[in-house]
């Protein structure tokens, strides 16, 4: 295109220069085009044009002030198009254009290329909704995004939708959910062992239970027992303790506790069991109008912020503490464990340091939560006890007898709570000396 401007300027150059009376006619592609310096010819118009000399010459230097530029541009076109001919078919070029399809049939199909983009579809086993425990599936998929410049994406599904909750832990396992976000103990039917990577009954602080993982061998038994189901866990979230239930009558003796209808979950409902509770697994929403119409006479269901979100207070008018049960709780992304190997290491770290960000915001933010929780709870007119001492006790002898069992009956568990129990054996001479009572 550059050569063939060049060409016909040169050509109306040649005709003026020709003669001095000149019958002067542009082509009207060029009229009004800045390249032409302004000559204000109009198209389909052709005019005799005398010239003098001085004028001519005017016009025969714009005119060949246009010649060359339209050269230069012709060459400058040509050698870009020979340029990118080139690069088209560069090696460099067809590895980008045409991928290497070899590799493709061992590779997750989440992930495009090693180092590039992944996609992870995330099952939520809790309302995405609700605080900390939902609300955090959110911020990691916010962090990971940001954190990775956009490599890892993660696709956010409530609960149910991929598949029912009960199944989450199935189908992570066998490839077709990408990850869950989940607390274990949700899934320990599978294994009891789930258990002690959640939350154990007069367990641990949050701190104490990151050393743990972290630096006694909680995190190797964590990857080991994980592994048999072909997953890899992140611990991801920790949240503060939960209140120790909620009650239509109050409890002060060991004694009030038998014959009582409770809502409880995880391991500690064996723990209740032994002490003459009649406990029931429901959900949120069922545990709320079975509490409210007098169905069950007391629910255990979360901490307080949760609590206050369902409503409970409309439901019992007894609130008791502490969280016995559940003094810290772990929720872990569960990612399946082909599609962890096939991402990068870049990408593998960016999750690990996500998900450390994660418990430092997990814990800051859970007990701001909790304070202002229990204000609006007391506002409401609720009671807030504290369990006795001697019920408190009687509990704790009851969880030593169910440890007993799940161990006699589970050599994993007793693998893991050996490990478990020996470390905070060691840990307590520091608790005791360097913390207030």
């Amino acid at each position: 295109m550059g050569f063939a401007l060049a060409r016909r300027v040169v050509s109306v150059v040649t005709k003026v220069k020709a003669t001095r009376f000149a019958r002067l006619e542009l082509p009207s592609e060029y009229v009004d085009d800045p390249a032409t310096c302004g000559l204000l010819l109009r198209p389909a118009q052709t005019r005799w044009v005398g010239l003098t000399a001085g004028i001519e010459d005017s016009i025969l230097a714009r005119l060949v002030t246009v010649a060359g530029l339209a050269l230069v541009l012709g060459i400058l076109i040509g050698i870009g198009a020979v340029s990118l001919d080139r690069a088209a078919h560069a090696p460099e070029a067809r590895a980008i254009k045409e991928p290497d399809t070899s590799q493709q049939s061992s590779a997750p199909a989440v992930i495009e290329a090693p180092g590039r983009r992944v996609t992870i579809r995330l099952a939520s086993a809790a309302p995405t909704s609700a605080p900390q425990i939902g609300t955090m599936a959110a911020t990691t998929a916010e962090k990971l995004a940001t954190a990775s410049d956009g490599n890892i994406e993660i696709k956010l599904f409530e609960p149910n939708t991929l598949a029912p909750n009960a199944e989450l832990f199935d189908r992570v396992a066998d490839g077709s959910i990408d990850a869950v976000w989940s607390s274990p103990n949700f899934f320990a039917q599978r294994d009891s062992v789930l258990w002690l990577f959640s939350t154990v009954p007069f367990g641990p602080s949050a701190s104490e239970y990151l050393a743990w993982l972290s630096y006694g061998g909680g995190q190797e038994l964590m990857d080991g027992t994980f592994a048999r189901f072909n997953i890899k866990p992140i611990v991801c979230t920790v949240l503060p303790p939960e209140s120790g239930g909620w009650f239509r009558r109050e409890i002060n003796t060991v004694e009030d506790l038998k014959g009582l209808r409770m809502r409880f979950m995880g391991i500690g409902a064996k723990v209740m069991r032994r002490l003459g509770v009649e406990t029931t697994a429901m959900s949120g929403g069922d545990t709320f109008f079975a509490l409210q119409s007098g169905a069950i006479d007391a629910a255990e269901f979360s901490l307080p912020s949760i609590d206050l979100r369902y409503g409970f207070d409309k439901a019992a008018s007894h609130y008791y503490f502490p969280g016995w049960h559940q003094q810290s709780s772990l929720i872990t992304l569960m990612v399946n464990m082909k599609v962890w190997d096939g991402l990068a290491d870049a990408q593998r770290a960016t999750i690990m340091n996500v998900c450390g960000d994660n418990i430092r915001e997990s814990l800051a933010e859970g007990e701001v939560q909790q304070v202002q929780a229990l204000q609006e709870i007391r506002q409401r007119g609720v009671n807030i006890h504290t369990l006795p001492k001697p019920v408190l006790d009687a509990l704790k002898m009851s969880w030593t007898q169910v440890v007993k069992e799940e161990s006699a009956a589970n050599p994993e568990f007793m693998k893991v709570w050996e490990s478990f129990h020996a470390f905070r054996k060691s840990y307590a001479e520091w608790r005791n000396l360097g913390y207030l009572p």
